[in-house]
C-alpha cells in the first residue's frame, strides 16, 4: 500500500511526460504540418515579409524536419510489413 502511495504520483508524472513527448514529436514531425509551414514560409518570402537569410534558415530547419519525418514514416511502414509477414 505504501509503495503505491509513493510510486503512484511518479507514474502519473511519467505518463504525462510521455504524452507531452508524443505530442511534441507529432507537432515537430507531422508531414502535412511541415508541408504547410513550408508553403507559408515561401509565401512570406515572396511577399517580402521576411528577409532572405531568415527564409533560408527557416527553410533549412523545416527541410531537415521533413527528412526526419519521412525517415520515421518509412521505418513505420517497414515495421508494419515485417509484422504482416510474421
Amino acid at each position: 500500500m505504501l509503495h503505491k502511495l509513493v510510486t503512484g504520483p511518479m507514474n502519473v508524472v511519467k505518463k504525462i511526460g510521455e504524452k507531452v513527448q508524443e505530442e511534441a514529436d507529432k507537432e515537430l514531425y507531422d508531414l502535412p504540418t511541415i508541408q504547410q509551414k513550408l508553403v507559408q514560409l515561401q509565401m512570406m518570402y515572396e511577399l517580402e515579409e521576411i528577409p532572405e537569410d531568415a527564409y533560408k534558415e527557416k527553410e533549412e530547419e523545416l527541410l531537415q524536419r521533413y527528412e526526419i519525418a519521412k525517415r520515421k514514416e518509412m521505418e513505420q511502414w517497414e515495421e508494419l510489413t515485417k509484422q504482416k509477414k510474421e
